[in-house]
């Protein structure tokens, strides 16, 4: 990994997707993906970094990521806003971790991302898989405005991979940008499969982003191949696509989205930027 961003010419990596949590929380989402639930499409999905949470930041660190996120996600009402308590402590106890929180649509939702925000929030997590929930409900109207107004990213799961829900695809976001042209959304793992919806609605409005987490992979391209048509349209949007490995929950090493990125063939600076200048620029580091 080093010698990787090293050759470059970059401090480090800038990695906007990966997942620290509540410990019981994180291994109730382990056996999840033990158990092949059906979110998971049903692939085996071994964790490759399972270990304790000291354990996990160390391998980070080592890696060169000099700047990760704490993606963490309610799955049902009453959940999102003490997941955000934990996570204020979270970033204070780590410096090079961006502050994350969460939200739901649920009432109350637009006060506690308010104070989220207030608090020194710098990333939320939005996963409409996993939450069942409709990102264009007006529930969420009012803090989607918050976070728009606040020019603070949401990093959002709503592509339907690896198995679709009933809220996934391009359709709700585009209705949610509609009324929120300004919001600054990071689309998770490229809108996988719909990687051309996606890529259509960053060329519409300029603050949507895309990251990368699992895109490319050999384990990806299997059930939900990246089309080598959009090749040219990833290029031109190269200042708005941001490094994302899903780490630690991730069925192979971390290096393989880094080498699944370069043998794309689209240079050096586009590898610079996604890997590091992107992120850099979007968080202030």
């Amino acid at each position: 990994m080093r010698r990787f961003w090293e050759e470059l010419g970059l401090p480090g990596l800038v990695d906007v997707h990966t997942h620290f949590m509540p410990e019981r929380v994180l291994e109730k989402v382990w056996a999840y993906f033990d158990a092949l639930g059906p979110l998971t499409g049903g692939l085996a999905w071994p964790i490759t970094y399972r270990a304790e949470e000291l354990e996990r930041i160390g391998t980070l660190r080592r890696f060169g990521v000099r700047a990760f996120t704490a993606m963490l996600y309610p799955h049902k009402p009453g959940m999102a806003e003490w997941l955000n308590e934990w996570a204020v402590d979270f970033a204070r106890r780590t410096p090079d971790c961006l502050h994350t929180s969460t939200l739901f649509p649920e009432p109350g939702a637009a006060a506690y991302v308010g104070r989220a925000l207030e608090d020194g929030a710098r990333v939320l997590k939005a996963h409409v898989q996993v939450g069942a929930y409709d990102p264009a409900d007006e529930l969420l109207d009012e803090a989607w405005g918050l976070l728009a107004d606040a020019g603070v990213p949401v990093v959002i799961h709503c592509g339907s991979g690896p198995s679709p829900g009933k809220h996934t695809g391009p359709e709700p976001i585009g209705r949610v940008l509609a009324r929120h042209p300004r919001l600054r959304l990071v689309v998770a793992h490229m809108g996988m499969p719909e990687y051309e919806d996606f890529l259509g609605l960053a060329e519409r409005y300029g603050e949507l982003r895309l990251d990368t987490t699992m895109a490319f992979t050999d384990f990806s391209e299997r059930f939900a191949p990246f089309p080598r048509r959009a090749l040219p349209r990833l290029a031109d949007l190269g200042d708005r696509i941001l490094l994302g490995t899903d780490f630690p929950n991730i069925p192979y090493p971390y290096g393989h989205q880094l080498r699944a990125l370069e043998r794309l063939d689209l240079g050096d600076d586009w590898l610079r930027a996604v890997c590091h200048d992107n992120g850099a620029r979007l968080f202030g580091l």
